[in-house]
């Protein structure tokens, strides 16, 4: 049976030359570090749904032991607080692993990958509460571009999670090597598979054939797991959970501004953004022909009774550019720094085609316009490279090409 599933795998490894999954998380130990600990054997025992085979494996239960010192001791603080956050997601997310048919116990991975927070941001740029780079994440269905990244929505994000593990364990029949190749890359996995002749998680372990990452993130999982069922058996008392996400959904036919939402919903700004966290500007998304935004439970009728007394142009804030003889939409986002595509989405095409001087077009107003991370990490990577494209022409004494910066993540 391993040799049929080797030889499937090594058929398979083909198609996944690099790692289509990234995280980050905070390094303070990997497998070898040496930090004491005070918890009995007992203690680590806990249910995990028999996801993970580690009860009797003494290597496996150091790498649990050393995790649970970490996460109880030297960041505790910061642990406690992943711990209150995962109060306001834990069972909606463990719904949406059940009706995917995924163990409702990897709910915890989330404490590894983000500690629930829906803006994490890794080096490699993964994002959101289960943290997928944007290959993976639009492969499963998420939609990344200029207006919003669902990576960072909590339901969004957790079928594509569940689906993508659902996918790994399909592949290698073992929740330990599916967590580990969500954690390296499908890839990575099946080769050490191939390389080592065992399917076995903790046999791969002690060898050098995945990183020492991939080694000890069963073993955080675990013990994040173990702490979040009996926290106060490892220390953390009277932790003050978040409330469980509860909210009204109301679809939209028209973009609205996020002030106006909570307006007329008669929250905060932050209650809206918190409720919606896929949303990057300050509107919900004018490109699509309706959007399903969440409101706080209980003020669907005052949304719906205050949004009707406004008009349209209270609704949706624009600049307007006033176009001049010879712009083109490309000149146009070069003076005013808006991606050609975002243009595009804010304005109706048959009405602005073709452009004449003294046409009007709308673009993002200047003062609501705030960068984030993504936007971020892609100019500094434009940066990179037009730096790079410099360094490159002296050397070579030809002139450099400038590098267009990239105009949006459009999926």
């Amino acid at each position: 049976m391993f040799l049929l599933r080797l030889i499937i795998l090594q058929t398979i490894l083909f198609c996944f030359a690099f790692p289509v999954h990234a995280y980050e998380l905070t390094r303070e130990a990997s497998i070898e570090d040496n930090i004491s600990s005070t918890f009995s054997d007992e203690r680590l025992m806990g249910d995990l749904g028999g996801i993970s085979d580690y009860a009797s494996n003494e290597l496996a239960l150091e790498a649990v032991q050393k995790n649970v010192s970490l996460f109880s001791g030297k960041i505790k603080d910061r642990f406690s607080l992943y711990l209150i956050r995962s109060g306001k997601y834990i069972e909606m997310m463990k719904k949406i692993l059940r009706e995917n048919d995924v163990p409702e116990e990897i709910v915890f991975l989330p404490l590894i990958e983000s500690g629930f927070n829906p803006n994490a941001y890794s080096h490699a740029r993964a994002a959101g509460y289960w943290q997928f780079i944007s290959a993976t994440a639009k492969r499963y269905g998420l939609k990344i571009d200029w207006w919003k990244d669902e990576r960072r929505d909590p339901v969004k994000s957790t079928v594509a999670a569940a689906n993508y593990l659902k996918d790994l364990y399909g592949m290698f029949g073992s929740w330990n090597l599916a967590m580990a190749a969500y954690n390296a890359g499908e890839g990575k996995i099946m080769r050490a598979i191939s390389k080592t002749r065992s399917d076995d998680y903790w046999s791969i372990v002690k060898t050098e054939h995945i990183k020492n990452e991939t080694k000890n993130y069963v073993p955080k999982f675990i013990a994040a797991s173990l702490i979040a069922n009996s926290p106060e058996d490892f220390g953390f008392d009277d932790l003050d959970y978040h409330s469980p996400l509860k909210y009204d959904k109301i679809t939209i036919t028209s973009p609205l501004d996020i002030e106006v939402i909570a307006e007329c919903s008669g929250v905060s700004v932050r209650e809206i953004k918190e409720l919606n966290p896929e949303l990057r500007r300050w509107c919900t998304p004018p490109d699509v022909s309706e959007y399903t935004l969440r409101i706080p439970e209980g003020t669907k009728n005052t949304f719906l009774r205050n949004l009707e007394d406004l008009g349209d142009e209270e609704r949706f804030t624009v600049d307007i550019y006033t176009v001049k003889k010879g712009d083109t939409f490309n000149t146009i986002s070069k003076k005013t720094g808006v991606p050609v595509e975002v243009i595009y989405d804010l304005n109706d095409m048959e009405k602005i085609i073709p452009l004449t001087a003294g046409g009007k077009i709308y673009l993002p107003p200047k003062g609501k316009i705030t960068l984030d991370q993504e936007d971020r990490a892609l100019a500094k990577k434009a940066s990179y490279k037009q730096k790079k494209a410099v360094s490159q022409s002296k050397k070579s004494g030809k002139p450099a090409k400038k590098v267009s910066k990239k105009k949006s993540n459009k999926n």
